[in-house]
C-alpha cells in the first residue's frame, strides 16, 4: 500500500508541469478626469457608501456620524485615529472570536477608481483577516492620494514575491444565485462604507 502510494507521489511530481512567469501586465489607456469622483461613483454602484474628507480629523467625525458607528457595541478598529476600539485584534486567537464583531475599521492601502476595490494585505491585519468577512459592518480608510484608474494599474502595484494574504473588497457581500434575487450581506459584512481621505 505504501509503496503504491509513494510511486503514485513520484509520478505526480514528474509530471509537475515548468514554472511559467507571471504575465507582463501594461498600464490600461483608460484614464478618469475625476479619479476620486470616479471611486466614490464605483463604490456606490457596488453598493457601498464612499465619504469624501479632508484630513483624519473629518474622517473620525464622519465615522462617529454612521448608525452603524453609534449603534455598535463591538468594534475592532485598525485606525484608531478614525474611532477607537473595544477589541484588540491582538486578543482574538481563534477567527469564531470575532463572531460578535458589529464594526470593523480598517486602513486600505490604495482604491481602484473602475470598480470601487480597496486592495487590503495581511500587513496590518496579519493572521486575523477572518474580521473583515465576520464583522456586521466594515469601514475602510483609504488615502485619496493612493487611487488607481483600473485594474490593470492595481495589478502593476502589487508585489506578490513573497506568500502572505491580500483581496480586493469592493462594496457589502452580495449574492443573486436565489431566484435571481439581489441580497446584500448574504455572507459577509452587511455594509462597507469607505472613507477617502484627502
Amino acid at each position: 500500500m505504501r509503496a503504491s502510494r509513494e510511486k503514485m507521489l513520484e509520478r505526480l511530481r514528474q509530471a509537475k508541469p515548468p514554472p511559467v512567469a507571471l504575465p507582463d501586465v501594461a498600464s490600461s489607456p483608460v484614464r478618469f478626469e475625476d479619479l476620486a469622483g470616479k471611486f466614490a461613483q464605483s463604490v456606490t454602484d457596488v453598493g457601498g457608501v464612499c465619504v469624501r474628507v479632508a484630513g483624519l480629523l473629518e474622517a473620525a467625525a464622519a465615522v462617529r456620524a454612521l448608525p452603524v458607528a453609534r449603534e455598535a457595541r463591538q468594534i475592532v478598529s485598525l485606525v484608531p485615529e478614525v474611532l477607537p476600539g473595544n477589541l484588540s485584534i491582538d486578543a482574538v486567537a481563534d477567527p469564531h472570536g470575532f463572531a460578535g464583531v458589529d464594526l470593523a475599521v480598517v486602513p486600505g492601502e490604495f482604491g481602484v477608481a473602475e470598480n470601487g476595490a480597496v486592495w487590503l494585505t495581511d500587513a496590518v491585519l496579519r493572521e486575523r483577516r477572518a474580521v473583515l468577512f465576520v464583522t456586521q459592518h466594515l469601514v475602510l480608510v483609504v488615502p485619496g492620494k493612493e487611487l488607481v484608474h483600473t485594474l490593470h494599474d492595481a495589478y502593476g502595484r502589487l508585489r506578490l514575491g513573497a506568500p502572505g494574504f491580500g483581496i480586493f473588497i469592493s462594496g457589502p457581500s452580495k449574492t443573486a444565485d436565489i431566484e435571481q434575487a439581489l441580497v446584500i450581506g448574504a455572507h459577509g459584512a452587511r455594509s462597507t462604507t469607505v472613507i477617502l481621505v484627502g
